[in-house]
C-alpha cells in the first residue's frame, strides 16, 4: 500500500497517521495536503510540514473552545496530538533536540485537552513502578463503578499513550470495555521526562500494572487482557509468560525475536568479514526505515552506539519463555508486514497455550504492519475473539 510517497517509511507513517480518522485522530485531506508538501526521505521537511500542520489545528482547537464549542474544540485537539505526535517521529537521531521535548507535549498537551472534553471518563494514573511511576489512562465505560472486563494496552518502538487511545481504548469503550493504557521503559514519558530505557524482561513492568488494576473496583479481576502492539507484540508476551492473573494475551503484530544482529544479517551478504555497525551505518545513509530504525533504537533503548543497541537488543528473544504462557492467546500477522515479516508464525508455532493465529491480508485492505489502513477491520476481527476469550458474550 503505497501512499504519495515512494519511501516506504515515510508511506508508512502517512498511512497511520491517517488511519486514525476513524477515531478522530486525523481527517484525510489535512494529512495528503501536509504529505504532499513534504521532500520526499527528508527528516527536517517532514517535521516542519507536519509541525505547521499541527499548530494550525491547535489553533482551531482552542478558539472554538474560547467559543464554547465543545466538540468542535474536542475534535480539533485530537487531531493535533495525532499530527505533533507524528511530526516528532523522525528527531531521535539528536536526542539533544530540544523539539523532541518540545514537539511530545505539544501532542500530550492537546490530547489532555480533547480528554476534558469527551463524553466518556479519563483519569490520568501513576503507577508504581520501582521507586517511580509510569504514567498511563485509565479510560471507563461509565462512572457506574461496576466491575467490567478490562483491557491493558502498551505500544511498541516509538509510540505514545496518547496514541493509544486511537489504537485501541476507543475501540474497547464502543464495545463495552474499560481499557488502561500506560508507557513502560522507553516509551512516551518513561524516556523523555526519566530517561528509563527499554527492558527485556517486560514481566518486571507489566506486574506492577496489574498490581494496580487489582485495586481499583471498577475491574473484573479475572477478565484483565493485555495487548501489545508493534514491538509490544515481543513484549507482551514476554509479560504473559510470568504474569499468570492475565487472562488474555494479544500480539499485534506477533514478534519472536528483536534482535538487531538479525536484522542485520541481509545487509551481510556478501560481506561475512565486515564489521556489522558499520555495514548498518553505510545502509543507513541509503535507506531511511533503517536511518529511522537505528536512531530510534538508539534513543529508546539508551545506547550509545550500534555496537551497544546490537548488544541491548540481544536478549530480545521469546526462545524457551513462550512456553511458559498460559492464558489464550491471539498471535496477529500482516501479510506484508515490512518490519516483522515472518516472526508471528514462529510465535505461534513455540506457543503450548490456548492459541489463534490470525492473518490479515492485502485483500482486506489490512496487510500493512498492524494493519494500518484497517483498524475497524483489525478492532472488529479482535474483539470477537476476546469475548470468547473473556466469556463476556
Amino acid at each position: 500500500m503505497q501512499l504519495v510517497f515512494k519511501d516506504q517509511t515515510f508511506s508508512f507513517e502517512l498511512l497511520r497517521t491517517a488511519s486514525y480518522a476513524t477515531y478522530g485522530g486525523a481527517d484525510l485531506g489535512e494529512c495528503f495536503s501536509t504529505a504532499y508538501r513534504i521532500k520526499e526521505g527528508d527528516f527536517e521537511s517532514w517535521y516542519a510540514e507536519w509541525t505547521a500542520t499541527a499548530r494550525r489545528i491547535h489553533a482551531l482547537a482552542d478558539s472554538a473552545l474560547a467559543s464554547g464549542q465543545r466538540v468542535s474544540a474536542r475534535e480539533a485537539y485530537m487531531r493535533a496530538s495525532n499530527y505533533y505526535r507524528t511530526a516528532e517521529f523522525f528527531l531521535h537521531g539528536d536526542r539533544k533536540d530540544p523539539r523532541i521535548l518540545e514537539t511530545w507535549e505539544a501532542s500530550r498537551h492537546t490530547f489532555r485537552e480533547a480528554g476534558k472534553l469527551m463524553d466518556t471518563p479519563i483519569e490520568l494514573i501513576d503507577i508504581p513502578y520501582e521507586g517511580t511511576h509510569l504514567t498511563g489512562y485509565f479510560y471507563k465505560v461509565d462512572n457506574s463503578g461496576m466491575p467490567r472486563p478490562t483491557l491493558i494496552i502498551h505500544g511498541g518502538y516509538d509510540s505514545t499513550g496518547e496514541e493509544l487511545y486511537l489504537g485501541g481504548a476507543a475501540a474497547a469503550l464502543q464495545r463495552g470495555y474499560n481499557c488502561l493504557t500506560f508507557e513502560g521503559p522507553g516509551q512516551g514519558s518513561a524516556i523523555r521526562l526519566q530517561g528509563l530505557p527499554f527492558r527485556h524482561d517486560w514481566e518486571h513492568v507489566v506486574t506492577p500494572v496489574v498490581d494496580y488494576a487489582l485495586t481499583r473496583p471498577d475491574i473484573d479481576p479475572q477478565q484483565i487482557a493485555l495487548m501489545g502492539i508493534s514491538f509490544g507484540g515481543y513484549l507482551a508476551p514476554r509479560a504473559a509468560a510470568f504474569e499468570h492473573r492475565l487472562a488474555a494475551c494479544i500480539a499485534n503484530d506477533g514478534l519472536y525475536t528483536f534482535r538487531f544482529s538479525e536484522m542485520g544479517r541481509p545487509f551481510m551478504q556478501g560481506k561475512e568479514h565486515a564489521d556489522l555497525s558499520a555495514v548498518i551505518g553505510h545502509v543507513m545513509k541509503q535507506h531511511t526505515g533503517v536511518r529511522w530504525a537505528v536512531e530510534n533504537g538508539m534513543f529508546t533503548f539508551g545506547a550509545e552506539s550500534i555496537e551497544e543497541l546490537v548488544d541491548k537488543t540481544e536478549p530480545c528473544s521469546l526462545e524457551g519463555i513462550a512456553q511458559r504462557i498460559v492464558c489464550p492467546t491471539l498471535v496477529c500477522e500482516a501479510e506484508d508486514d515490512h518490519f516483522f515479516a515472518g516472526q508471528p508464525a514462529k510465535l505461534y508455532e513455540a506457543l503450548q497455550c490456548p492459541k489463534t493465529f490470525m492473518r490479515f491480508t492485502a485483500e482486506e485492505g489490512a496487510e500493512e504492519h498492524c494493519h494500518f489502513g484497517a483498524l475497524q477491520l483489525f478492532n472488529h476481527r479482535m474483539f470477537e475473539w476476546l469475548d470468547r476469550a473473556l466469556g463476556v458474550r
